[in-house]
């Protein structure tokens, strides 16, 4: 530690259990500015399950009852569980909705102290970095489901119901040959009626099956180019008449609180160092 004192951060301490801790602050918007949230954590307990986010909060956010159905405009930060759930969440709320980035952003699993940082700028666009290197970044209309997509398939267009669009074809002029038909088993020829057989007791005996070394399966004819190959069709495309382009994808008129929100099952996370700012070059 630089300072046993100053270095202490906040700890869940109970396994299987939900946790909910914030702090208010006079609000702001961050309407022509960067918004950056940023904090540490460290899973010193080597956490197999649990959440390591954190949460903006519009102002009025009621803290004494807040729980995972209040209203937040960023989440942000870690999230394990299992082999298969090592990522980052960048959600942001838009409209009253959750969006979910469409990437997949991998989070740090180890025990060690790491630093997030979310950088939103007034531009649309975002960058994540994890101690400091860039991980991810983009815009917010590419890599969240924030508006209509720009372009649809045309509804009056589809595929000519002659149109060629497998590559290869059986050739006409294969047939198949008269002696293939041949059986997947046959009776092996090496068995032998066992010596007390009885067929009136044991019924009529009849020899094992075993694979038949001659069988070829299916008969396919064979391939050839197709003459009338016209490659993939693609749907024509055309401007979207419910796209409606926003230039403020990024902006929070009333940021008011930050906090935690999480679920562990597995307790003992560190977190620290928390700072919401609007100079990307200080974090």
């Amino acid at each position: 530690y630089g300072d046993a004192e100053k270095d202490q951060g906040i700890q869940t301490s109970m396994d299987a259990r939900f946790y909910h801790a914030s702090a208010a602050f006079d609000q702001f918007s961050n309407e022509g500015k960067t918004l950056v949230l940023q904090f540490t954590v460290k899973h010193e307990q080597k956490i197999d399950c649990g959440g390591g986010y954190i949460k903006l909060f519009p102002a009025g956010l009621e803290q004494k009852t807040m729980n995972g159905d209040s209203p937040y405009y960023v989440m942000f930060g870690p999230d394990i569980c299992g082999y298969n759930t090592k990522k980052v969440h960048v959600i942001f709320n838009y409209k009253g909705d959750n969006k979910l980035i469409k990437k997949e952003i991998a989070c740090k699993d180890d025990e060690f102290t790491h630093l997030y940082t979310l950088i939103l700028r007034s531009d649309n666009t975002y960058e994540v970095k994890i101690d400091n290197e860039r991980v991810e970044g983009g815009t917010l209309e590419e890599d969240w489901d924030m508006l209509a997509p720009q372009k649809i398939d045309d509804p009056n267009e589809s595929k000519p119901n002659d149109w060629e669009d497998n590559e290869k074809i059986d050739d006409p002029e294969d047939t198949k040959p008269e002696d293939f038909e041949k059986p997947e088993h046959i009776p092996d020829p090496d068995a032998e009626k066992p010596d007390d057989w009885d067929d009136d007791v044991d019924g009529e005996w009849e020899p094992p099956m075993i694979d038949n070394p001659d069988f070829k399966g299916d008969w396919k004819p064979r391939q050839i180019e197709n003459p009338n190959y016209k490659g993939a069709w693609v749907h024509p495309q055309i401007d979207n008449p419910d796209y409606v382009a926003d230039t403020m994808l990024y902006r929070y008129t009333d940021v008011g609180a930050v906090g935690f929100d999480l679920w562990q099952v597995k307790a003992g996370t560190i977190f620290d160092n928390i700072l919401v700012t609007d100079d990307a070059d200080y974090a």
